[in-house]
């Protein structure tokens, strides 16, 4: 059957069952001058008429909602003690202030600041205190996040530490202590951005070689693959296998200063001796090559060709301070973020 006739097939029959349901259908009360159409060749003059002569009783109107599209922000003080770890005492000082993710990624952010000045893993005493200024943003969703740390001091073992969100110009890094030098210091304080740290400086058990031996250096627990970051700027020195240390990188810094990375599962694109390298740039990744029983990374800093503890060489190198034409606007902003910090404490101390 062609298309055309089974189309006309159909709307002959489509008209025929709508022909018989308006002679079946009785007319409607509001409306006995409506008569039905006498044949299907009516029904069309039939429905433009009728469509014309009733008029409608439904009133139509539009379904307006309002949306919220903007971020709604406010500041926030975090204050507490440190008993366990600073995961802890931040997500029992926030509360319901802050969402769960927004307290633990509150405690990254504020690792990651003082990472030049404290070592976390190590410098936490029972009963050091921490006062930090947010940024909160709650959005058009509901979600609640923290877009910032303004402001924050710690107090550790009787030393305070100060850091003060600041954009210079002409000083890198974004924040500063009270006297306006960068937190970004010459060297970083761990390879790695999410450490684990499985052993310190000092005499350990090798599992490997079965003896006491001097473990000079920091091995950081990571997975397998975790990239590792120089610590500082420098040129490579070395980079390929040797001994026990597997897949090792050596940069050499300034002032006599060399980092060493070991047990590497490879090396970063590019890495070879007398390449140049930036500050946290990707060296080369976690692994167990050499003397190692699991993945992680074994680092060490030389001073002057002797080994060091990492923990002792990478402390007191400070940064930068901002020019003297910008401490005016510091000075203001670092008064302001420090007095709500001490407001809050002395609010919460009464």
């Amino acid at each position: 059957m062609k298309a055309a006739t089974a189309r006309l097939l159909t709307y002959s029959i489509v008209g025929g069952l709508a022909f018989v349901a308006m002679r079946a259908t009785p007319p409607l009360p509001s409306s006995p001058s409506l008569k039905a159409p006498a044949s299907v060749a009516s029904l069309f003059d039939f429905v433009h008429r009728t469509a014309n002569e009733i008029t409608p009783e439904v009133t139509v109107a539009p379904l307006v909602v309002v949306a919220n599209d903007k971020d709604r922000i406010d500041t926030l003080v975090v204050a507490g003690v440190i008993h366990s770890n600073l995961f802890n005492a931040i997500d029992k000082a926030a509360g319901e202030a802050l969402p769960r993710g927004a307290r633990n990624g509150l405690a990254f952010s504020l690792a990651d600041i003082f990472e030049y000045r404290v070592d976390m893993s190590r410098d936490l005493q029972d009963g050091d205190r921490f006062h930090v200024l947010v940024e909160r943003v709650e959005k058009p969703t509901g979600a609640v996040v923290v877009n910032k740390v303004l402001a924050a001091r710690l107090a550790l073992s009787g030393n305070e530490y100060d850091a003060i969100h600041f954009k210079s110009d002409a000083t890198s890094g974004e924040y500063f202590d009270s006297n306006g030098r960068s937190l970004r210091a010459a060297f970083l304080r761990a390879p790695v951005a999410f450490r684990r740290i499985s052993s310190f400086f000092g005499l350990r058990f090798h599992p490997i070689l079965g003896r006491w031996r001097n473990h000079a250096g920091t091995d950081y627990a990571a997975a397998s693959g975790t990239p590792v970051r120089t610590i500082g700027d420098g040129i490579v020195s070395f980079a390929g296998r040797k001994g026990g240390y597997g897949n090792v990188v050596e940069i050499r810094h300034r002032n006599g200063f060399v980092s060493r990375y070991g047990h590497l599962r490879g090396f970063a694109r590019g890495i070879r001796r007398g390449t140049r390298v930036d500050i946290g740039k990707t060296i080369g990744f976690v692994g167990m090559t050499g003397l190692a029983t699991g993945p992680h990374l074994h680092f060490e800093v030389l001073v002057g060709g002797r080994q060091r503890d990492p923990r002792v060489a990478l402390r007191m190198h400070g940064g930068e301070p901002i020019p003297s034409h910008e401490q005016p606007t510091f000075q203001r902003l670092r008064d302001n973020s420090l007095a709500s910090l001490l407001a809050y404490k002395l609010a919460g101390t009464n």
